[in-house]
């Protein structure tokens, strides 16, 4: 059962779950991410870079503001979610869902959104 203070990205991901969204408002997760990226990929960014509002948010301050997803079905056609394309489910988001247990949950979450509303 989906929870109501879920925020769904464009992409069907659980944004309340992500720590990237929690860590606007947590330094503690903010601060791991920091130690993890320069750790893990040998990256140096600032605690106050850890931050993103989600897709609908401001995108100076969204973790990917160049996703190609948010792209394509939010900059290009206009749409609140990818199940609301014509041409849903496309081949790029399938091969996107295969990468992660996440993405292929934002996927199947995609799915029942679009049953409900047809």
């Amino acid at each position: 059962m989906e929870q109501e203070n879920q925020m769904i990205a464009v992409c069907g991901l659980d944004c309340s779950g992500c720590d990237i969204f929690k860590a606007a408002n947590n330094p503690e997760i903010a601060q791991e991410i920091v130690d993890w990226l320069k750790k893990e990929r040998d990256t140096e960014v600032k605690i106050e870079d850890i931050r993103c509002l989600g897709c609908r948010g401001d995108r100076t301050k969204h973790w990917s503001p160049d996703c190609w997803i948010l792209k394509c079905c939010v900059d290009r056609k206009g749409l609140e979610f990818c199940y609301q394309c014509e041409d849903f489910l496309c081949k790029k988001l399938n091969e996107w869902a295969k990468g992660s247990k996440e993405y292929g949950a934002a996927l199947n979450r995609l799915k029942e959104m679009k049953k409900k509303i047809f």
